[in-house]
């Protein structure tokens, strides 16, 4: 990965490493095979997970990076579960927003099992807003950073369902995503014979995260996909870009 000043295409942020896998691993790359620059920011280390550490959540991470072949992957280290959507973690994403210069981001879903996604979901929102106005000043690396505020801003949708605005084709790419899935090896697919289990731990919940894939692929004519969440109306300039 390149972990210079890049300008992004697409940034992913997730209050969880491992929130992007699960969610829209396969658009970022999908979007990579076409060209496009793509990163991750990660709010947290994941330190209160039931399993693993914070320290096994980054080698995670970091393996999943290369399968992903991100340009950039950052963690911002904010306190899992107790985070807030306050002027201190806002400034935090909008020197990484003012950093990247991201024209598309992509954010947790509004809602979900997990209260950190909704909370981390009005978080990125927000503060790809504030990013915008030149009256909130961020430095980096000792510079004043100029006013950034994405064009877009979209919410992947995780493990409750809620119905998407558009889903991305991600067939030629779903192999790639059960892999960097699987690079979470203390949080998924784990051996049954562990005293430790979870939630998202039992086959039965990676087998449910394909189903869904699939059946947003079958709405659209394809073998699987991911969906999104629009923030605002979206537009077109002819009927041809609405072919799949």
């Amino acid at each position: 990965m390149k972990m210079g000043n890049i300008k992004l295409d697409v940034m992913a942020m997730a209050a969880h490493p491992d929130d992007i896998e699960l969610g829209c691993s396969g658009t970022l790359m999908v979007q990579a095979e076409l060209g496009w620059k793509i990163g991750i920011i990660d709010l947290t280390r994941g330190e209160l997970g039931s399993r693993g550490t914070a320290e096994t959540r980054k080698a995670e991470a970091a393996a999943a990076n290369e399968i992903m072949d991100l340009d950039v992957r950052e963690n911002i280290g904010l306190p899992d579960g107790f985070f807030e959507n306050n002027k201190a973690s806002q400034l935090e994403l909008v020197k990484k927003i003012r950093k990247y210069r991201p024209e598309i981001v992509l954010a947790n879903a509004p809602s979900d099992r997990h209260p950190d996604h909704g909370r981390a979901s009005k978080l990125i929102l927000d503060s790809c807003f504030l990013a915008g106005l030149r009256r909130i000043e961020t430095e980096l690396d000792g510079e004043k950073q100029t006013e950034w505020r994405p064009k877009q801003v979209f919410h992947y949708i995780q493990d409750t369902f809620i119905e998407p605005d558009f889903i991305v084709d991600i067939s030629a790419v779903i192999e790639r995503k059960k892999e960097t899935i699987r690079c979470f090896k203390t949080q998924f697919m784990a051996d049954q014979n562990e005293k430790i289990q979870t939630y998202i731990s039992t086959p039965a919940f990676f087998e449910g995260l394909m189903s869904r894939s699939q059946l947003m692929g079958k709405r659209i004519g394809v073998a699987h996909g991911e969906g999104f969440i629009a923030t605002k109306q979206l537009g077109v300039k002819s009927l041809g870009d609405l072919m799949i």
